[in-house]
């Protein structure tokens, strides 16, 4: 089963090419905004941001801390946010302002609640965040410098007819709705499996990530944060609404990582 499953990765994920020698606006991940940092994949879309260089702050906005959390909030470049209600965001307009890039890994299983429940994290969550986001760079004059919204959808939301993916389609489409004739773009990941970071891992972690290795099918949370950055930092490479694969997240990771070599 798993050769069968690699075999069916290899041959399907992966569709887009990142440009050699792409120009890069090196300030358009200075400001970066984190939620769902306390979970296996956004600890590592936060610590992509604290170790990247041209990331000058980082603002974690969560419900809770985590040891990790706790770990990076005393550098000088990372501000905690403690905040309750994630379907009210005026209380960020003073930090919305200057926030180039958000990161977004806010959301839960479709097993762990009830339907309603998956629809007001996943779909009404962001939908309220947009908006309270892109008037907070307008009234900074900022509406129309780059800025770039990464969401997680996770693999299957394009063709499962199950709730959890429409709802995540809901989200890919209103929010890129919502970007149109601003400076922002809308990525979403529909990923594979995404190991958590190393702070936090166990054997069976790493096993899975050995086994889905062959056909694309596992990135690290560190590595598609890397992915992200780099998306964001290539201001002209990819539009507004795009969709990437595991394997297109991998291809963007792989140009970050060439960067620094």
């Amino acid at each position: 089963m798993i050769i069968g499953f690699n075999v069916w990765g290899a041959a399907t994920q992966g569709s887009l090419e990142p440009a050699d020698n792409a120009e890069r606006d090196t300030s358009a991940n200075k400001v970066v905004m984190v939620f769902g940092a306390t979970g296996s994949a956004g600890g590592g879309l936060l610590k992509a941001a604290v170790e990247d260089n041209e990331v000058e702050k980082v603002y974690v906005v969560t419900r809770r801390s985590t040891d990790y959390i706790a770990s990076v909030e005393a550098r000088d470049k990372v501000s905690v946010i403690m905040h309750k209600d994630f379907t009210d965001y005026s209380q960020l307009n003073s930090q919305l302002g200057e926030v180039s890039t958000v990161l977004w890994a806010l959301g839960t299983s479709s097993m762990s609640v009830d339907a309603a429940t998956y629809t007001l994290i996943h779909v009404d969550f962001p939908a309220a965040f947009v908006p309270v986001w892109l008037a907070a760079r307008r009234a900074a004059g900022h509406i129309d410098s780059p800025m770039a919204y990464h969401f997680i959808a996770g693999m299957g939301t394009g063709a499962s007819d199950a709730p959890w993916a429409h709802d995540k389609r809901q989200t890919e489409r209103d929010v890129a709705a919502m970007a149109e004739g601003t400076g922002l773009r809308s990525f979403s990941y529909r990923s594979a499996y995404i190991r958590p970071i190393s702070e936090t891992t166990n054997i069976g972690h790493h096993i899975t990530e050995v086994l889905l290795r062959p056909g694309k099918l596992v990135t690290s949370s560190k590595k598609l944060g890397q992915a992200m950055l780099e998306i964001s930092a290539r201001t002209q490479e990819l539009p507004n609404g795009t969709l990437l694969d595991n394997g297109d997240s991998l291809a963007y990771t792989k140009a970050y990582l060439a960067r620094g070599e």
